[in-house]
């Protein structure tokens, strides 16, 4: 029987305590260069004018699109573990609304 080319490979990661600790991020906004995606994580909170960048990424495009596909194969695997993941209903007049749900100009 052939063997598979597609080894896996095992990776040795060390991770310090204070990243351990990871960053909450309820937005992400991404650009591109031709040579370059970056990718800022920030948080809004409700209530509060504007979003903070919590951590910004920079990757090459081949980078990039193995995360989009490490990305689509790690959400198939959860919903076959969990359920679909549901997209947000649209907020009812008493319900808080999400920075990046508000109408420009109406926060």
């Amino acid at each position: 029987m052939p063997q598979d080319n597609k080894k896996q490979q095992n990776l040795n990661l060390s991770i310090s305590d204070e990243v351990a600790k990871g960053t909450y991020s309820n937005l992400a906004i991404i650009t591109h260069s031709p040579t370059e995606f970056i990718v800022d994580f920030a948080q809004a909170l409700p209530g509060r004018e504007g979003a903070t960048v919590r951590e910004r990424i920079l990757m090459n495009p081949f980078h990039a699109k193995r995360l989009l596909m490490a990305l689509n194969d790690n959400i198939k695997k959860y919903e076959d573990n969990f359920g679909t993941i549901e997209e947000p209903r649209l907020p009812g007049p008493h319900d808080a609304i999400p920075y990046d749900m508000i109408p420009q100009g109406k926060a």
